[in-house]
């Protein structure tokens, strides 16, 4: 199974590529403010340098926290979407080992169809003034 891994929680981003638990390519790049615009051109560009596209991936696994709030949404929205949209479960992971545990889960066949953010605490938002 092809897994692409995504991990968004800071400045710094990471992508890879893994045929079930070997590591075929891993790319990181300062992402800061431009993640938004920046990590679908990085995922289709990884996913072409090894000669594969969308349609090849059986299975994501993102970094679900904690860290940047928007740095989380940004990366969990963009692997739930690919997730949604090519069919293909998702896992989520957090600590220093979250690929391996990841993708361990997503080859015994877990399929958590949301990836939810783990923040480390609650996010602070603003109340709606009356």
């Amino acid at each position: 199974m092809l897994v692409l891994t995504i991990r968004s929680d800071k400045p710094e981003a990471e992508i890879g590529l893994f045929l079930n638990d070997k590591s075929l390519v891993y790319e990181k790049w300062n992402a800061d403010r431009q993640l938004s615009v920046t990590i679908h051109l990085k995922i289709d560009q990884l996913l072409k340098d090894q000669g594969k596209d969308l349609k090849d991936l059986g299975g994501i696994v993102c970094f679900k926290g904690p860290g940047s709030f928007t740095g989380l949404r940004i990366g969990l929205s963009a692997g739930n979407a690919l997730a949604y949209g090519l069919d293909i479960p998702i896992t989520a992971s957090a600590g220093e080992n979250w690929i391996e545990v990841g993708l361990s889960k997503l080859l015994a066949g877990k399929n958590e169809k949301v990836a939810l953010p783990e923040y480390g605490s609650p996010p602070h938002i603003t109340l709606p003034k009356h």
